[in-house]
């Protein structure tokens, strides 16, 4: 394996460790969400920390190093209690419910105050931290099971059962960077064919300060979410068309969002993998809802689902731009018909790109997906920090690095909560949308010219098999 290379041991690259496990415990540990000018310090010196280290020359042992540094900070996270974030408390409210045999979905929060059933840790308490007491919940069935066994184990700490939810996503971290070893090159994908991506893009994921934060730290299921939805990529690389399904099936159960992506796989799957694929997500998503189908869950889920779309709106883009117009045109907010329009749009653009797409290996769909979940997100009326876990681990597979970008610019939205109640401050909103969407045109136009430079390859001399 041979000796580290001599410039990791330079003082800059020791600072720029101690820069981003500083930031991003204080983010863990100490930092309050009202406190913007102490939490974006801190976001903004593990991100400076960050940057140092991704742009170093990475051989396999310094990169080794590293993934023991991104684990070590996950460690380190696992103890401390949500800061950024106070999703928790409807987390421990459901699984309050499930443990006392109730469905979450079936009534409003506020029903198991008022009724004559005492729930068991359902308190006034409690219900005064919840985020949303007047919406049904919205969280999936594999969320759900994890809210119910730590509150199982736990039914008198709150701290405990949170540090339960963190080591279920911390164990989906490491199932993440373990498959980002084998799709990148510590491993061949297949028996005759090597991935061409390097180790250190495996990093991009690892030790970026939003996913430690928003993920291991704030207790968010995007990361339960990209770790099935990569095994379900491992798995269709090497052609295990019935257990990607079943993958498939389990990121759909952590969160709604993978649905999106399964148009890119029409083409790539077409025959008798297609079949096999989807009879096994079919299979799957019955047997991770069956649970949680009774009286009432299509009434809560679909009436949270409608909410988010009508209602919900936090540092969105093409929604703002749409709702000024309404403003200008009849005077009202009109989210409750913008917001499902732009739904549609994203939906019908998704299925449009992915027909376009004329590619069909699998080495090419992650830069597939990155697209189709901008677009969504572009659309979306409400976009939190940790909604950007799928392009930032989808980037590490393609050349584009734009929702890098993004990701160490939206920490700047928490600026909204100095304010009780929040109030978004659109000039901030407006800065981060505009500096990502240069950088994005930057990388396009160095890709265009970059690529008009680049003589064609020779004809090669026998057809070849796909590439994975």
């Amino acid at each position: 394996m041979g000796r580290i290379d001599n410039r990791y041991y330079q003082p800059g690259v020791l600072l720029a460790v101690a820069a981003l496990a500083y930031g991003v415990a204080g983010l863990g540990w100490w930092v309050d969400r009202t406190d913007f000018l102490s939490l974006i310090g801190h976001y903004g010196l593990a991100f400076v920390g960050y940057g140092i280290l991704l742009s170093l020359p990475h051989d396999r042992r310094a990169i080794h190093y590293l993934l023991a540094l991104g684990l070590l900070l996950r460690i380190v996270l696992l103890f401390g209690f949500p800061l950024l974030s106070d999703d928790v408390y409807r987390f421990l409210w459901d699984g309050y419910l499930i443990n006392a045999g109730e469905n979450p979905f079936a009534q409003l929060p506020g029903a198991y105050l008022e009724g004559s059933t005492e729930v068991p840790g359902l308190t006034r308490g409690l219900y005064d931290r919840l985020n949303s007491p007047g919406y049904y919940t919205i969280y999936p069935p594999i969320a759900q099971g994890v809210f119910a066994l730590a509150t199982w184990l736990f039914p008198n700490s709150h701290e405990l059962a949170s540090t339960t939810i963190q080591a279920f996503l911390v164990l989906c971290e490491v199932g993440t960077i373990t498959l980002l070893y084998r799709l990148t090159g510590g491993r061949k994908l297949m028996e005759t064919v090597e991935v061409e991506l390097p180790l250190s893009n495996s990093l991009i994921y690892w030790l970026n300060p939003l996913i430690l934060v928003e993920i291991s730290g704030n207790l968010h299921f995007e990361g339960a979410m990209v770790f099935f939805l990569l095994l379900a990529y491992w798995l269709l690389c090497r052609h295990r068309w019935v257990g990607a399904g079943i993958a498939m099936a389990a990121s759909v159960a952590s969160k709604l969002l993978p649905l999106l992506l399964l148009p890119y796989l029409i083409r790539r799957l077409w025959g008798r993998p297609f079949w096999w694929f989807s009879g096994a997500l079919g299979v799957g998503l019955v047997v991770f809802f069956a649970p949680l189908v009774a009286v009432g869950f299509l009434d809560g889920f679909g009436s949270s689902l409608d909410l988010y779309f009508r209602k919900f709106e936090f540092n969105a883009s093409l929604y703002y731009l749409a709702r000024e117009y309404g403003f200008y045109q009849v005077g009202y907010n009109r989210i409750a018909t913008i917001g499902p329009a732009l739904a549609k749009i994203a939906a019908a653009g998704i299925l449009v790109l992915a027909l376009l797409d004329g590619r069909s290996s699998w080495r090419s769909l992650p830069e597939g997906w990155l697209f189709a979940f901008v677009l969504y997100l572009l659309c979306a009326t409400t976009i939190h920090p940790w909604y950007l876990s799928i392009p930032i681990v989808l980037c590490g597979f393609t050349r584009w690095r734009f929702p890098l970008v993004w990701s160490a610019l939206i920490p700047i939205t928490y600026i909204s909560y100095t304010t009780d109640p929040y109030r978004e401050n659109l000039y901030v909103v407006a800065v981060e949308y505009l500096i990502v969407a240069g950088f994005a045109w930057w990388e396009w136009r160095y890709r265009v010219s970059r690529s008009s430079r680049t003589p064609a390859p020779p004809a090669a001399s026998a057809p070849g098999r796909n590439d994975p």
